[in-house]
């Protein structure tokens, strides 16, 4: 890490940069990318355990069920790790905290046990959802303000870091997980986060003084509130799964729908409460009608897109050769495909859209939108292939899969960047701060959506439901496109 730290006389500081960046970006960069690794290797090999033999031995459809939850689940935490980091604890306190909490989650996951996987599960996902919106919160605190010439570069190198770490992790984690023991991977993910909080703590003196600062701390009276509130909401959890449980009436899915039903009707109730908001001017109203045009349109695409992980993952295990160029790989590494194109495309796309706006001939944020969402339902129109020449017991080549990956990556690159920024652009004034978290429910919904399909039995590697999830994609890709004048006369300024 030194040796990538220069010195830099434009720095305010005079100090060491980071590839011309604060010193701090360095600290974060790294936190970030063994999370990344530690949560990316633990997801390659969550579906492929719960089906094991050797795992939990469960079917497709309850292993995507709770894939899917897991996922949805880390993006819904989100929205309270952004209020822990602005109401209680500060970012950089959170961050420390929640990386414990994912650091235990591992080491629990590591123990044999049903019981121990489910409560190393669920304290992986609180604490991925308390990190997620405080570390990004802090790389901006890097910076002088949303006119530092830096901020974008600095934003682009942090990401580097997600993705090294979601590349590497499939490679070492899934290996380990897949060819010497399930528990042993989990492990690894574990140590794999402590590196990242060690040098989080070591490097924690480069970060901006703001980073400690609770930016509106609870009054007495909303502590003891919340408290109040807390606490009774889990006393009624406990009371309730304790009654199931001694009536011996208690089944996974008592457990499992609640959830997934939580995690369709919160993104709504959100959208709601802002859109019947008195406060907000008739602007601010038109644009809030425009962004559920997006939001719908990002839970389509999330819904298929997250099915790589669990979908798409089970399909090689059971379906592919799994064998390249004469070289054998575990199924996880098919998770290392996404980061490798994602880090490959992201300048190539970022480049066509810059060459393309100096010509005046730029997409607009609508068209981008829809073209992601053509493209991953396109994807899915793929995968009916595969599954098509599979179904009677042959192997296909792995291949299918990594072009499938590749659609889904482009598409990607056309809605998420995009989805990121139209969010604070259409963001009305009093929910500002709070409309990143609103965004992250898209996935939650989407994954969410899955997960009611698959406790409803339905069979998501079936080539008919592959080709209506690939119609339903398509048609929201197009009907954006058809209705794109309405909803640009609705985005206002913006876009």
């Amino acid at each position: 890490m030194a040796s990538s730290l220069t010195k830099d006389s434009a720095s305010t500081t005079g100090g060491k940069t980071f590839f011309g960046h604060p010193r701090g970006l360095a600290t974060l960069f790294m936190t970030e990318m063994w999370e990344r690794f530690s949560f990316y290797g633990m997801r390659a090999l969550l579906p492929l355990y719960l089906v094991s033999s050797s795992g939990l031995d469960m079917n497709a459809a309850t292993a995507t069920a709770i894939y899917s939850i897991y996922m949805a689940m880390v993006y819904l935490l989100a929205m309270p790790g952004g209020w822990f980091g602005d109401r209680v604890w500060g970012p950089r306190k959170t961050v420390t905290i929640s990386a414990g909490v994912i650091m235990l989650g591992h080491l629990t996951l590591a123990l044999p046990g049903t019981g121990t996987f489910f409560a190393g599960l669920a304290l992986v996902a609180l604490g991925s959802g308390l990190l997620k919106a405080n570390i990004s919160t802090m790389v901006g605190h890097l910076y002088s303000g949303p006119d530092d010439p830096r901020r974008d570069g600095g934003f682009t190198v942090f990401y580097m870091g997600i993705n090294l770490g979601a590349f590497a992790a499939p490679l070492i984690i899934g290996t380990v997980g897949e060819k010497v023991n399930w528990h042993l991977g989990f492990a690894i993910a574990a140590l794999g986060m402590a590196l990242g909080l060690a040098q989080f703590l070591i490097g924690t003196r480069h970060l901006d003084a703001r980073s400690s600062v609770v930016p509106k701390p609870l009054s007495a009276q909303e502590r003891r509130s919340t408290l109040r509130k807390g606490l009774l909401w889990l006393i009624v959890a406990v009371v309730f799964y304790g009654v199931l449980v001694a009536t011996d009436v208690y089944t996974l899915n008592w457990a499992l729908v609640p959830i997934t039903i939580a995690g369709l009707v919160i993104p709504v109730a959100v959208l709601a409460r802002i859109k019947r908001d008195k406060d907000l001017s008739a602007t601010e109203q038109s644009k809030m009608s425009g962004y559920i045009w997006f939001f719908v349109a990002a839970a389509v695409f999330w819904m298929i897109y997250d099915q790589g992980g669990s979908t798409l993952s089970l399909f090689g295990k059971s379906s592919t050769t799994n064998s390249l160029f004469g070289v054998d790989f575990p199924t996880s590494w098919y998770q290392s495909v996404n980061p490798v194109f994602i880090m490959a495309l992201a300048p190539v796309v970022a480049w066509i859209w810059l060459a393309l706006n100096r010509r005046g001939k730029e997409p607009s944020t609508v068209v981008k939108f829809g073209s992601g969402l053509f493209l991953v339902g396109v994807s899915f129109l793929v995968f009916m292939m595969p599954l098509t020449l599979a179904s009677d017991g042959d192997k296909v080549s792995p291949m299918w899969l990594v072009s499938i990956y590749f659609l889904q990556t482009v598409g990607e690159l056309c809605l998420s960047p995009v989805g990121l920024s139209v969010t604070t652009k259409m963001a009305p004034a009093k929910y500002g701060s709070q409309m990143m978290g609103v965004w992250f429910l898209a996935v939650t919904a989407g994954d969410c959506t899955t997960s009611l399909l698959s406790l409803a039995g339905v069979d998501l590697n079936r080539t008919g439901l592959v080709g209506l999830e690939a119609a339903l994609a398509i048609v929201a890709g197009f009907s954006i496109w058809m209705y794109r004048k309405k909803v640009t006369t609705l985005m206002g300024d913006v876009r």
